[in-house]
This record gives structure tokens, sequence and C-alpha cells, in this order.
């Protein structure tokens, strides 16, 4: 376990290009094996997380091969194996996979397994892998004559056996993009239309993708609740089954994950001013931004061309005198993976801001819920933790000290500004889980630090 230490730093000033779209190179790797031919991918994410998925494709039968991309990314060619193509490379063997703390493969890939003609599959990952739930894949899958099986009917290893599935109608009991993704791509191979309705809507690049693709998708927000306070719509998201998907040449976007710690870096850290460059701009991933906005944050964004049908653009952030808000639930999904960042946000503004409705906080790589609180309040934050959110009351700063990453990438790097924006520094134990999805972090931070 790694050690780092961050301490109070001077203006953060300068621009970054954030590592490519984790999301995005997941899902891209996964269809371009899932096609026929070959396609070719670039600003491929080169992390711990995505090197699992390319791992995971090749155990499958695709041919996978890597050369260097700028800024640290990878160039990767895929010659896919077609929808039925794990079926037809199984051999009599159950199929081992090794997902590392990939909880996105963990979640999509099963999709593609659970209806190929032939095989058995046994997915497992690692410490923290095990404790992410899979049930809620494994419910819609079931309903679908999917054959699969969890640790204690949650918890992962997870196997899998082909099986014939059939189409259904599946309202999503929390909003989740994995999920929804993992019932869209088993949709591919089952008989008749399989759709899945979203009472509050979440990354749709799954669905983009696709289409992208060839395959037969629709959305409609006819009959959904309409947008209430800034939330978007619900959706229902319909696929037909389908015998091919084609290959494509995709460019990956910037990580708006991965931006949002130089956003928060620059709001904190008096006479700040950071600029963000091809930074992948979603609807459905960039509802930190509104939250900021209603917390006084001075950040501007400037939108380019799209990129493969995704919006980006630049976003300039610069310090700024912050007060509370609220978060619902409704915007929960569209700031799930950002929501650590707010609560590091909070402990700078005034007023008490409250998180509610994310319990999907407590599966992801640490129970983010305790975690988060735990460390805010170890450095000198007033946190208190409730089942599906927090609340932060701001102090104006924090005093500093010691925090544990528990292997949580995203909780080392809040670790970090946290440090860079105390009065007396933070060690992160465990800085090297920031690898997981950002390798270059403390190099990218650093450049920032002193900057002209």
């Amino acid at each position: 376990m790694s050690v780092s230490r961050f301490e109070p730093s001077g203006s953060l000033r300068g621009s970054v290009t954030p590592p490519p779209d984790k999301s995005i190179s997941h899902r891209a790797a996964l269809l371009a094996a899932m096609a026929n031919g070959t396609s070719h991918i670039s600003g491929f994410l080169d992390s711990a997380d995505t090197r699992s998925t390319l791992a995971a494709v090749e155990k499958l039968g695709a041919r996978v091969e890597t050369s260097n991309g700028p800024d640290g990314s990878l160039d990767v060619e895929v010659e896919g194996i077609g929808l039925d193509g794990p079926g037809r490379n199984a051999g009599s063997e159950q199929v081992q996979i090794d997902v590392g703390n990939a909880g996105t493969l963990m979640r999509l890939l099963p999709g593609w397994l659970a209806g190929q003609p032939e095989g058995a599959w046994r997915l497992d990952g690692d410490e923290s892998i095990r404790r992410r739930p899979v049930d809620r894949i494994a419910a819609p899958l079931s309903q679908m004559g999917a054959q699969v099986r969890a640790r204690e009917d949650r918890l992962p290893p997870l196997e899998i056996d082909a099986a014939e599935l059939r189409g259904i109608e599946y309202k999503m009991p929390i909003a989740s993009a994995q999920v929804k993704s993992c019932v869209l791509l088993a949709g591919l191979r089952a008989d008749g239309t399989t759709t899945v309705i979203e009472r509050d809507p979440s990354r749709d690049h799954t669905e983009r993708m696709l289409r992208a693709a060839g395959a037969r998708v629709t959305t409609t927000t006819e009959g959904m609740d309409l947008a209430i306070g800034g939330r978007l719509p619900g959706k229902r998201v319909s696929v037909e089954a389908t015998g091919a998907l084609g290959r494509s040449n995709l460019a990956v976007p910037g990580d708006f994950s991965s931006a949002a710690f130089f956003i928060v870096g620059a709001l904190l850290v008096p006479g700040s001013r950071v600029r963000l460059r091809g930074v992948g701009l979603n609807p459905t991933r960039v509802g930190l931004l509104g939250i900021l906005n209603r917390m006084g944050a001075r950040i501007e964004v400037e939108e380019g061309p799209p990129l493969n049908g995704e919006p980006r653009g630049t976003i300039d952030a610069r310090h700024s005198s912050l007060h509370s808000t609220q978060v619902a639930a409704g915007e929960v999904p569209l700031a799930i993976d950002e929501l650590p960042l707010v609560a590091l946000t909070a402990a700078f503004a005034e007023g008490e801001t409250v998180v509610r409705g994310a319990e999907e906080l407590r599966h992801k790589e640490s129970d983010r819920v305790a975690t988060v609180a735990g460390a805010l309040r170890a450095v000198g934050g007033d946190a208190e933790a409730f089942e599906d959110g927090f609340a932060v009351r701001g102090t104006g700063g924090l005093r500093g000290g010691v925090i544990s990453s528990h292997g949580d990438h995203r909780l080392a790097m809040v670790g970090a500004l946290a440090g860079l924006a105390s009065r007396d520094g933070v060690e992160v134990q465990g800085m090297d889980a920031a690898g997981i999805s950002y390798p270059e972090f403390e190099s990218d931070l650093a450049s920032l630090v002193g900057g002209g």
C-alpha cells in the first residue's frame, strides 16, 4: 500500500486533458468483441480496470492488439467474435474470467454471456469486487430465463450457464446504468423485445453505442414524468434481438468523472483557475455541474464538436465562495461517481449540504457513504452518514490529517484534494488505488500546483 502526502498548495493554474472516459472504454471493448469484423478504438483508457476488460474479451476468443496512443492512452484493435462467439469458443470446461476491480465488467459481461447457445462461465475478482452485489443483474437475467448463480444469492463469484432467453419489460428499482446495460446486452440474444423502464435516467452510453453498431434501440419518454427542478425525465429503452453487430471506429472522449477532481480543486483552493480540455459532456454524466452551480461555483462550459455522437468541450473553473445545497434522489444517477466530491465541496461551503437517495454509493469500490463521511471527519470536517446519503456542515475548511483510501480510487483522489485545500496537509494511505481509473492523477495534479 502506497502512502502519499499532500501539503497545502498555492493556487492551481493551467490546463489538463483528462484521461479517456472509463465507462465508454469498457463498453467500446465489449461491443467491439461482440461485433463481426475488426474495430479500432482510439484514445482508450489505459488503466487497471480497462485492462481487465481487454483481458476478458481475449479470454472469450477476441483478438486484441494495443499500441501507445497520445497522452498515455491506448490505440486498440479488436477482432470481434460475434454475438455467439463465447458459446462457440467455450469448450467443455467452465471458463474462468478475472474481472479484477472492474465493477462495470462484472455487471455488463453477464448480459452477453447469459444468452449463449452453449458454454459456462465463472466471473470473479478482487476483494473489493467480492463485496459488491450482483443480485441486481441476476434478478432481471433470471426473469429472461438465464441460468445464473451467486455466492449467498447476491455476491461474486457469479456463475453463468448458457440458456435461451426471452425478452421482458423490466422496471428498474434503482437507477443504474450498469444494470440497464446488462439487460440491454442480454436483449440482443433474447426472443422478442426487451424493454428497460427508468423512472430516473442513468448514463446512456450503451444505447448510443448499440445504435451506432446497428442494433435496433428505441428510447421514449412518452408517459413518463417530465423534468422537474433540473432532473431529466425517465425513459423506456427497448432493444430488438439481432443476429449481428457491426464493427466500428471509435474515439473515446475525456472522462468527466476524472475532470471533476480538477474542477473541484479549482473551486476550493484560493486563486485557482483550471481549464479541462476535450471533456465528454453527455447530459447523463454531468449532473455535478448543476449541483456545483447551485452552490455558487464559477464554472464556464464551452461546447465543441461531438465525438462519435458524444458531446464534448472545455470546462473552465475558478476559485469560488460556496454555499450549501440539497441533492435529491432524482439527481443522484447523473452524479453518482462525483458525490464524494460534493461532500468535499460541502465542507468548504456555508451551511449544511444534504444528499439523499444515494443508496447505490454503498455498493461501490467501498461503502462510499461511510468512507467519505469518515474521511471528512478524520481531517476536521463535520459529516454525518445516513442509510441513503450524507449531510456535511461547512466549517470553512479542513484541518488535515490521515485518510485511508480503502482501496477506492475516488476516495484516494478526494484525499489528495483535501490535502491541497487543508490547513495542515493530508496523508493518503493507499494512494495507489487512483491507478484503477487515473494512473497519471498525481502528476497531472502536480502540474497545476503553482502553475501560471
